[in-house]
């Protein structure tokens, strides 16, 4: 079971976690939402709960609850530029399905 990140994801969020002056890494987990059943959730983690599996690449933590690990298990987290939008983009072998706004899946 693993979670990656792109190389291009993980040097933005070294330089969001710099910005900030704290942060042990970041936290990606699956909350119940949206027309399709799973969102995604993504938010810097200042410290690791005693439950979290941590996954480290391009020297960049990732933190995620055993809840979600079934659900998010081989994805790779990548950082996008598309026309004048950028943001991270969840490459998630798990996904059946995803609504058309692309805001929620599920499995």
């Amino acid at each position: 079971m693993a979670i990656t990140l792109s190389e291009r994801a993980a040097q933005h969020v070294t330089g969001f976690l710099s910005k900030r002056g704290k942060g042990v890494g970041l936290r990606l987990g699956v909350r119940t939402s949206g027309c399709s059943g799973m969102a995604y959730k993504l938010e810097f983690a200042d410290e690791a709960q005693p439950e979290d599996l941590v996954f480290e690449c391009h020297g960049v933590k990732v933190l995620v609850d055993p809840k979600s690990l079934p659900y998010l298990d081989g994805t790779e987290l990548d950082f996008v530029r598309e026309g004048l939008n950028e943001g991270f983009k969840f490459n998630n072998p798990n996904v059946k399905d995803q609504c058309g706004c692309g805001e929620s899946f599920n499995v």
